[in-house]
């Protein structure tokens, strides 16, 4: 699996050496010159570049023509196509829209990503998406079915079994096969991805999980956490390379990888 953890705008160089691809979210490109830059260096450097389109951040995906600008401009290896959450049918609707434009970007793969407030409606979602043609596929972290799909008192290791539970199911009976291609968005607990080690068509993840944890004072331990961290990327991302603990944040992002055997 290839992984990116987001950081903070002051520690966007020293992620380098620790993700496996940059994570780029549209809205910032616009709001930030250090953060454009950033990306446009990584893009001349060959660096493989995902971008999103924001949802998760503004509650809405970024406006359109911002992110086709930023389509033309980067160039991004990989785009999440707008979603809605939880919201099965408008994603679909967006996701029959945006194919259209696939073409128009053939270094660039399109990536859809399942909403749904069911396992049946995810199953729906998820064979529609391989139907329109997209060859990558994303499953988001928090999406409340989950905790249906597996209840346990403790609602982030809920989810985080549910998403498991979710994909696992999906491969038995055959909606998911082993040559797909697979993004996990996000993690409600870090030790979630250890799940997946073994299963070829989870690609890639990207998670701000060690980060965020670091610089609200949480340590992973041998197993991971049991909490997911309150502090968010919208809270922090001007925070001062002073104020973050360096010698916690890197362990924390040693032990993501040492925990889920990566």
């Amino acid at each position: 699996m290839k992984i990116s953890h987001e950081v903070p705008l002051c520690l966007l160089e020293q992620s380098l050496q620790f993700n496996d691809y940059d994570y780029c979210l549209p809205h910032l490109m616009d709001q930030y010159e250090e953060y454009e830059n950033f990306f446009m260096r990584s893009k001349a450097n060959e660096r493989h570049i995902m971008m999103d389109n924001s949802l998760h951040e503004l509650g809405v995906p970024y406006s359109e023509d911002r992110l086709f600008y930023w389509l033309d401009e980067l160039q991004p290896d990989e785009f999440f196509v707008p979603d809605y959450w939880e919201d099965q049918t408008q994603s679909i609707v967006s996701a029959k829209r945006w194919i259209q434009y696939q073409n128009s970007y053939p270094n660039t793969t399109f990536i859809a990503v399942v909403q749904a407030n069911s396992f049946e409606e995810a199953i729906i979602c998820y064979q529609i998406y391989k139907d329109l043609g997209y060859k990558k596929i994303a499953f988001s972290y928090g999406a409340s079915y989950y905790n249906e799909v597996h209840p346990h008192e403790n609602k982030a290791i809920g989810k985080a079994l549910g998403r498991i539970d979710v994909i696992n199911k999906m491969h038995s009976i055959k909606v998911i096969h082993d040559n797909d291609r697979i993004h996990l968005l996000g993690c409600s607990v870090p030790q979630e991805f250890g799940y997946h080690k073994d299963s070829s068509y989870i690609e890639s993840i990207d998670t701000s999980n060690p980060v965020m944890a670091a610089i609200q004072g949480l340590k992973y331990d041998t197993l991971g956490l049991e909490v997911k961290p309150t502090v968010n990327m919208n809270e922090c991302f001007e925070m001062p390379l002073s104020e973050i603990n360096m010698e916690l944040l890197n362990y924390n992002v040693k032990q993501f990888k040492q925990i889920n055997n990566l």
